[in-house]
């Protein structure tokens, strides 16, 4: 029997109530080498849902699985119907003020670095550099059978031609990129091979039920231990692939701080939750710090 990931995730224990108080996550990155490890919640300002909050998209989308899309060839024209649709929208979501309250405090060396659980790419968008992808982006293209990766651009180039006149109206778009479509709207959409070897194409992204790649983990546990300490900007913790360096850091003693309007999974791992919108807080934070702009564009 294939056992399904972990989508969900409900507390069994007391969690501390958030709370309103920047100045733990003011004071931390006053002292520098913080950490900051970011999900989806930071991009939902931007238009794009999350995957667990209130109106998150779990709430009527299930992911598609790495299981799943390498099983069956309809399973992937289901997939790049709805994902070649919701990347047109995907691709002009444009950074919030919170990734460039989290760019403005790279830039006035406060940061050790960044890690991202989105695909979105608005990180770099807003100016962060050096931003480990944990689950890849969306922006590229790589070959199940040879390997070789391409741009997304290219491979939108490559559908729009071979699927000309697919219009359909989606329902939502949802924090991979993918919109919802009925069975219907997605008909006989065609799908391309890898212009290289004809093999199978898929996003370079980790899918639910897909390992994140070891040298990208180890690296990012890396990271956690050159930091002084970790900062979670919008992420539920609900999947290990965050938890982990969660996880880590609080047994080597680093203070984790985590800013999110719902209970997360590491909480009690945590010295504060700080239950307010990524925007407000960290534009907030940052003019207690006297970094000017990170509102602006």
């Amino acid at each position: 029997m294939r056992m399904r990931p972990t989508l969900s995730w409900t507390p069994t224990e007391d969690l501390p109530p958030g709370s309103t108080d920047l100045e733990p996550v003011a004071e931390a990155l006053s002292t520098g080498g913080v950490l900051v490890l970011s999900g989806a919640g930071l991009s939902t300002e931007s238009g794009i849902p999350d995957y667990r909050g209130e109106g998150g998209s779990l709430n009527r989308h299930t992911p598609m699985t790495y299981q799943d899309f390498t099983a069956t060839a309809q399973a992937r024209r289901r997939y790049w119907a709805r994902s070649h649709l919701g990347w047109r929208t995907f691709g002009r979501a444009r950074p919030n003020a919170g990734h460039r309250a989290v760019a403005a405090f790279a830039r006035h060396g406060l940061l050790s670095g960044v890690i991202t659980q989105n695909v979105d790419g608005l990180h770099q968008a807003a100016g962060s550099e050096d931003v480990v992808e944990l689950h890849g982006s969306l922006d590229r293209v790589v070959c199940l059978s040879c390997g070789a990766l391409s741009p997304r651009r290219e491979l939108a180039r490559r559908l729009e031609e071979a699927n000309a006149g697919f219009e359909p109206v989606a329902a939502g778009i949802n924090p991979d990129g993918d919109a919802d479509l009925t069975d219907e709207q997605v008909g006989d959409f065609r799908v391309v091979p890898c212009a290289v070897c004809g093999g199978v194409l898929k996003p370079d992204v980790v899918f639910f039920g897909e390992a994140v790649p070891p040298r990208r983990v180890e690296h990012c546990r890396e990271l956690v231990h050159e930091a002084a300490s970790l900062l979670v900007l919008g992420s539920s913790l609900t999947v290990m692939s965050g938890l982990r360096f969660v996880r880590q850091a609080a047994r080597a003693g680093k203070p984790v701080l985590i800013v999110n309007l719902d209970p997360t999974r590491g909480d009690r791992h945590a010295v504060t939750r700080v239950a307010l919108p990524l925007g407000t807080a960290l534009t907030a934070v940052a003019g207690r710090l006297g970094i000017p702009g990170p509102a602006g564009v």
